[in-house]
């Protein structure tokens, strides 16, 4: 393994990929605490001491920004917007013929859907910055804290100094869309993976210091040790796959025989990855948002209803959030493998190229037998998924860990699924270069 890290470091093009990536992440993190103008850091730093945190949306958002949301920096929006308007695009093949036929064009079309996707990347950082700093003027960025100094964050809020904050989170956004596209192109590959992974690595330290500040060592060191058990669990699972043999018949052109090879469809576990997570908690952050704008005046008393989701819909360790919160994801797992696994058009892609599968007939009867397989290989992934995102409620209410508890949820599914692709990206170039390479 050691011999493995340093032909890295010998090698001068792989070393001088992973100094790249390594700047771009630097600068990425240096922006992360530069804050936006006309913003109080001082009150926003006294917030931060008060260790208030968010929930819903704003939550997962501060996750994958690396807690610069709450900073209101000038990367506050982080890569959430790139993800949400991948997700959309991803989404809108299916509604919107254009864009499907765009898709199969191959490298061509795929150019023009990423043009899309940045387009809407930068309205969706219009958007979202808009909204994030009309919550910091009413003060409720951190929830009722009691504190003064979080219900003036803002210098100013004359329409000029909002403008230029939305252009200045706005410009951020773009700004790591175009690293992060940097790094894809110049770096060891996966630039937005690499961003988010670091994002969330980077609130790791935090996280366990709390654990270990409001528990004690005892309590952290079991919580170090259910967190390596949990890692392998998901490496496991998110390796295992379920293999379909495919056989290609033997076709004479000429004098050249092609095809008569064996080759298998992977339809892994989790084929839905982090995005069922995503669509559940941003799906669970409405109730909590319609009550945020619909509270009282002063001596009034809240309607019923707004009553009813302060106490069942914002609180995380309740078992009604958690219950609702699995449904969605098993709902939303099974919707998202549904629009990105086509059994008909895979069936008909192997009929095409006179591909099949032993015992079953071309055509009809092999999509039939892929959606099978489909659902029933689905059906664990969503419950993996499921049990995963609700370990940060869970020790949320035992231990009194943040909801950004790091063996959890997003967190661990993003650290492992990247860390596992960026090993593979290292090990395919230096096995370019030599024999052996980190894998074996």
């Amino acid at each position: 393994m050691f011999s493995a890290v340093a032909r890295i470091f010998r090698t001068p093009d792989l070393r001088r990929k992973i100094g790249f990536t390594l700047g771009i992440i630097a600068i990425y993190r240096l922006g992360s605490f530069i804050p936006a103008p006309f913003v109080d850091f001082k009150n926003v730093q006294a917030c931060l001491v008060s260790d208030q945190t968010t929930s819903g949306a704003y939550e997962l958002i501060n996750l994958f920004s690396g807690g610069a949301l709450l900073q209101l920096s000038i990367f506050a929006l982080g890569i959430m917007p790139y993800i949400t308007a991948s997700i959309i695009t991803q989404l809108l093949r299916v509604v919107i013929p254009h864009f499907e036929t765009l898709y199969k064009e191959g490298q061509t079309g795929q150019a023009k859907l990423t043009q899309y996707t940045r387009y809407l990347t930068i309205f969706l950082g219009v958007l979202q910055s808009t909204t994030l700093i009309t919550v910091a003027r009413t003060g409720a960025l951190f929830g009722n804290t009691g504190v003064p100094a979080c219900e003036n964050l803002l210098t100013t809020d004359t329409w000029y100094a909002v403008l230029l904050m939305v252009i200045t989170m706005t410009a951020g956004t773009g700004l790591i869309m175009w690293m992060g596209e940097l790094i894809t192109e110049r770096g060891i590959g996966n630039g937005m993976s690499l961003l988010i992974f670091t994002s969330i690595s980077a609130t790791f330290p935090a996280a366990m210091a709390s654990i270990w500040s409001a528990k004690g060592p005892e309590i952290f060191l079991m919580v170090i040790a259910v967190g390596i058990v949990i890692m392998a669990l998901v490496v496991f699972v998110e390796q295992s796959q379920r293999r379909i043999p495919v056989q290609y018949a033997k076709r004479m052109v000429g004098r050249r025989t092609y095809g008569g090879n064996n080759t298998y469809i992977p339809i892994k576990v989790n084929m839905a990855g982090v995005v069922p997570v995503i669509f559940a908690s941003s799906l669970l952050y409405l109730p909590a948002l319609l009550a945020q704008f619909n509270q009282p005046a002063a001596g009034e008393d809240p309607a019923a209803w707004v009553t009813w989701i302060n106490d069942y819909l914002t609180k995380g360790d309740h078992p009604l959030y958690m219950l609702l919160y699995f449904m969605l994801i098993v709902g939303f797992t099974y919707f998202y493998v549904a629009i990105t696994f086509n059994p008909e058009e895979v069936a008909d892609n192997m009929k095409r190229y006179g591909g099949f599968i032993p015992g079953i007939r071309a055509g009809r009867p092999t999509a039939e037998y892929l959606d099978y397989v489909l659902t029933r290989v689905t059906l664990p992934g969503s419950v993996y998924l499921g049990l995963i995102a609700l370990i940060p409620l869970i020790a949320l209410g035992l231990v009194g860990a943040n909801a950004n508890f790091p063996f959890g949820g997003a967190s661990i599914l993003i650290i492992v699924g990247v860390g596992l692709e960026t090993v593979k990206q290292i090990d395919s170039q230096l096995q370019q270069r030599h024999y052996e390479g980190l894998l074996r």
